[in-house]
């Protein structure tokens, strides 16, 4: 079993040494990720993380579930990356139609097809460094990595290469980021650092007023 509990949520990020197994059998509504026989137990995530996902959230729901694109779902929810190695939570996570097979009851066997990831104090390494690579090995095919503290507001898209490796790709002429995996979708990362946050059904009359 594991080395330690915890009965409630954790003042700091803990680490906790436990098979995968035992991780199932533990961790039901606890946010946590499982890497290579250590369970990472997230703190609470603040105000501005979780506004922010609300609204990326609702944005890409709304679009994805109306063109009939496939499933949207937020974290807490596992995507079993690279079985026996990784298991994540991604904040956000889309999966495209063809590859909703890979979608169970109770977690996502396989690669996303999109990730999104918000920063927080204690992920920048983890969101840059370690799931960047498990990503990009197994296969997801764009990941954006989202940083909305105050102060270094930043915004990374990568799309994967045939040759399986990320490319990062920059906004257009006009500011605008253009999704390799939903067809059509477009966001302008500054709508991302106003405070209020716009409006979404707004932002969708934009995007594709089709929609609307």
């Amino acid at each position: 079993m594991a080395h330690q509990t915890v009965d409630s949520f954790p003042i700091q990020e803990q680490r906790l040494t436990m098979s995968y197994e035992e991780f199932l059998d533990w961790a039901d509504d606890i946010h946590a990720e499982w890497v290579n026989g250590e369970v990472i137990v997230f703190m609470p995530p603040k105000t501005i993380h979780q506004q922010l996902s609300g609204f990326l959230y609702y944005l890409i729901v709304s679009y994805v579930r109306f063109f009939n694109l496939g499933e949207v779902i937020t974290a807490p929810f596992e995507m079993r990356v690279l079985p026996g190695r990784a298991s994540r939570e991604p904040d956000l996570l889309f999966v495209a139609r063809e590859h909703l097979d890979r979608l169970t009851p109770e977690r996502l066997e396989g690669a996303a097809d999109l990730v999104v990831e918000l920063i927080s104090d204690s992920s920048v390494a983890r969101d840059r460094d370690d799931k960047f690579y498990e990503y990009q090995e197994a296969g997801v095919r764009e990941y954006w990595i989202i940083d909305p503290r105050p102060g270094k507001e930043r915004a990374d898209f990568y799309h994967l290469t045939p040759q399986r490796k990320y490319q990062a790709v920059l906004p257009d002429a006009d500011g605008r980021y253009h999704s390799a995996v939903l067809p059509g979708f477009w966001l302008n990362p500054e709508w991302m650092w106003q405070d209020p946050l716009p409006n979404p059904l707004t932002l969708l009359a934009t995007i594709a007023p089709q929609l609307l």
